[in-house]
């Protein structure tokens, strides 16, 4: 292993005079460095400064050989083979046996699947599971031995993938034949420990498990009670009474009474299960009222103000920690570059940056050249004063900052009717009367759809509706060359609505002219459907409908509908990391239920004891066709979870699951339905809360920048939550630099 010392020379080397911790006198890095020791400064500034900008750790190796693969391997090639390497060992699942390569999941329609051969995934398998091999090996060496046996993720990273190697070895010796493969519900691991936001959302559902227990052994208390309490209640007093059915059909046993109450918290069987009682005695409902308001609008809610209270801050929490990140970097590079200025003067007097240093590391730093012209311009305004800390560390909020592009020029003409004319149509009130007109093609749409919703196709008369579509198309086909007149063809291409419009126009513009080939000019009586091109003219009705798109655009101009807007982007710019965990629960549930209950549900006929759809119970699992609702395969498996997830007739699947492969079962449902439906969304509407109450608190802040004339910048999400963040003070910087485990500062 590399000496750290060796590796921090260039920080080692700034010998002060006053105030300052000297170097050890004689110590070859205290003497002015040479051209090289100048080079490996500004490339050690240049990866902090990435490391501030990315927001990610500076805890990793910084000598030359160390910061050349830091780069190459944090490099848009890399992480993208990274990142297509997770997606491919993900999508394996859908391809290995049981593959979902058929064109139904219904057991009674579907094909036999397609049996890839044995070492054929498997080997793109391995080929993945080796650049996982090399991605650890490049981590532990850049953050060094002493961090890596100190860092959870990595061993875990290290240990699953021993684990997954041995498992597929086992995998190919017995003919890839074996039931159960552990690397499979393993694979997930790899879409985890690649996001450092998905860990951090790890870290609170595990901080908030206590608190949910709590309320989870209230509520199991709460089933226990009614359960034991309708099983006594609901005892028949002779055949075929309401209290006998009641007994029979939901309290006939104890796990019988304890799953209807668990599916009646989620209102799915409500009021079914209260009806074979109260049709004797209305007090018979007094019990189930009882039940649904301690369960599901008291505990059930409380889960939910629980969960949302652990949550609360989430976002700013992350962003503290993000934001003290950046910090961290900035004032890493900071140092490092002060180095350089003190080498360079005999007699030091005041510690900065030199402008134009910071100017030749920003030219070697990875970033696109909006941003760096905007600091460059901020740097020389500085002129050639040295930079203070505060003053660098301010840099970097340009780097939070979202460019917006200068719209280009627009073409002059020399003639004052053209120029007239190009204010008029560029003016917003020329677009205004483009949605109004939008908006009549939408009603005409609206209106034929519901004349012609009775009337069969062959008795339709589209004259009319034909007409009117070659109009809206003609008028959409001359805003676009009047706005491209006046505006130009770059200024209107600047515009992501024009580029929509324009392709909008210009798929219903050959829809059009193909429709008046084939049909001819519409006339009375025209029929198109009679030529047997029926999608034809079916597609350009609906291309034509998604012209409603265009009314997103009057939302930022209404104030309320603008916060709801720009809460629905922020949210889905911060939902990667609940999305991740998302597929993550559901990828190992799939797997879980594919080795579990694979092959349970056979359809009738072919040796199966379920009855067929005439002879089935109301209400049950065959008669309602929910044959596809199986773990055949992994795609089957998904579907089958999301429709349990969203626990509208989930008692269908408890009881059919129960019937075919046994009562255990239900544990496997009913842990699903915890995770899921109670623990994932209720964290997604906690940070739908949080979002939402965000930007109402602060909606007068976007109005305030929205109506800056003097903003360059469009703010970002981080910068919003900034105002609320602690910013880290010097003495915390200075103190997690001096632990730096492969720099040593001077002072």
């Amino acid at each position: 292993m590399a000496d750290p010392r060796a590796e921090s020379e260039p920080l080692l080397s700034r010998a002060r005079g006053d105030g300052g911790r000297d170097c050890r006198a004689g110590s070859a890095s205290c003497r002015p460095g040479a051209a090289s020791w100048r080079d490996l400064c500004f490339d050690q500034a240049a990866v902090f400064i990435e490391d501030a900008i990315q927001y990610r750790s500076i805890n990793h190796r910084m000598d030359v050989r160390s910061m050349w693969l830091y780069r190459l391997y944090y490099s848009n090639a890399c992480q993208w083979i990274l990142s297509f390497t997770i997606f491919l060992i993900l999508f394996l699942a859908f391809i290995e046996s049981p593959s979902s390569l058929t064109s139904t999941a219904d057991v009674r329609y579907r094909s036999a699947p397609w049996d890839p051969p044995c070492g054929l995934t498997e080997g793109v398998e391995v080929l993945c599971l080796l650049v996982f091999v090399a991605d650890v090996s490049v981590k532990s060496y850049l953050v060094g031995w002493a961090q890596f046996r100190t860092n959870p993720w990595l061993l875990a990273y290290l240990v699953v993938l021993v684990v997954s190697l041995t498992d597929w070895i086992v995998s190919l010796s017995l003919l890839c034949q074996e039931r159960l493969r552990v690397r499979r519900l393993l694979r997930p691991f790899f879409l985890m420990q690649n996001s450092s936001m998905m860990k951090k959302t790890l870290k609170c559902i595990r901080s908030s498990l206590p608190e949910m227990a709590s309320v989870l052994l209230l509520l199991a208390l709460h089933l226990c009670v009614f359960t034991m309490s309708g099983m006594l209640l609901f005892i028949g007093e002779k055949q075929g009474d309401g209290q006998d059915r009641e007994r029979l059909i939901y309290f006939r046993n104890l796990p019988e009474a304890l799953t209807s109450l668990l599916v009646l918290l989620t209102t799915a069987n409500n009021p079914d299960v209260m009806i074979p009682a109260y049709s004797k005695n209305r007090a018979y409902a007094i019990f189930f009222i009882v039940f649904t308001l301690i369960g599901s609008l008291f505990l059930m809610n409380l889960l939910t103000a629980i969960i949302y209270n652990q949550f609360r801050g989430y976002l700013m929490k992350s962003f503290q920690t993000s934001l003290f990140r950046r910090r961290l970097g900035a004032r890493a590079a900071y140092e490092v570059l002060s180095s350089v200025t003190a080498e360079g003067e005999a007699h030091p007097r005041e510690v900065g940056v030199r402008p134009r240093d910071f100017l030749q590391v920003l030219q070697r730093v990875q970033l696109d050249g909006s941003h760096t012209q905007a600091v460059m311009e901020k740097v020389r305004s500085y002129g050639g004063d040295l930079l203070s800390a505060g003053e660098f560390q301010k840099l970097f909020n340009e780097f939070d900052k979202r460019v917006i592009k200068e719209p280009p020029p627009r073409p002059e003409y020399p003639s004052p009717f053209l120029r007239r004319a190009q204010i008029a149509f560029s003016h917003r009130y020329f677009d205004y009367l483009g949605n109004f007109i939008a908006l009549g093609n939408l009603v005409s749409i609206s209106v034929f759809l519901v004349i012609d919703a009775d009337v069969l196709p062959e008795d339709r008369d589209d004259f009319v509706l034909g007409i009117l579509n070659c109009a809206f198309i003609l008028y959409y086909v001359l805003e676009l060359l009047l706005k491209v007149f006046a505006l130009g063809l770059p200024g209107y291409l600047a515009h992501s609505s024009n580029v929509f419009d324009g392709l909008l126009t210009a798929v219903l513009l050959v829809l059009e002219i193909s429709t008046l080939a084939v049909y001819r000019f519409p006339h009375p009586g025209w029929k198109p459907e009679t030529l047997g091109l029926l999608s034809l003219w079916d597609m350009a009705r609906l291309v034509n409908s998604l012209i409603v798109v265009r009314f997103l655009r009057i939302i930022p101009s209404l104030k309320l509908m603008a916060v709801v807007a720009s809460t629905i982007l922020d949210l889905i710019r911060n939902m990667r990391a609940f999305g991740g965990i998302l597929v993550v629960v559901y990828y190992v549930f799939a797997i879980l239920g594919i080795s579990l209950f694979r092959g349970v549900i056979v359809a009738p006929g072919n040796g199966s004891l379920s009855p067929d759809n005439s002879s089935a119970p109301c209400g049950s699992f065959e008669q309602l066709e929910y044959w596809p609702n199986n773990f055949d395969d992994f795609a089957a498996a998904l579907i089958t979870l999301w429709n349990v997830m969203v626990v509208n007739n989930w008692q269908v699947f408890l009881d059919a699951y129960r019937r075919y492969s046994g009562p255990w079962s239900k544990i496997y449902f009913v842990l699903w339905w915890l995770v899921s439906s109670v623990v994932w969304v209720n964290l997604f509407l906690a940070l739908i809360l949080e979002n939402f109450l965000h930007k109402w608190d602060r909606r007068s802040h976007l109005q305030s920048l929205a109506g800056d004339p003097d903003s360059t910048y469009q703010t970002s999400a981080e910068l919003l939550f900034r105002e609320v963040l602690e910013e880290p003070t010097e003495d915390e910087l200075m103190e997690k630099l001096s632990h730096h485990p492969h720099l040593r500062l001077c002072r």
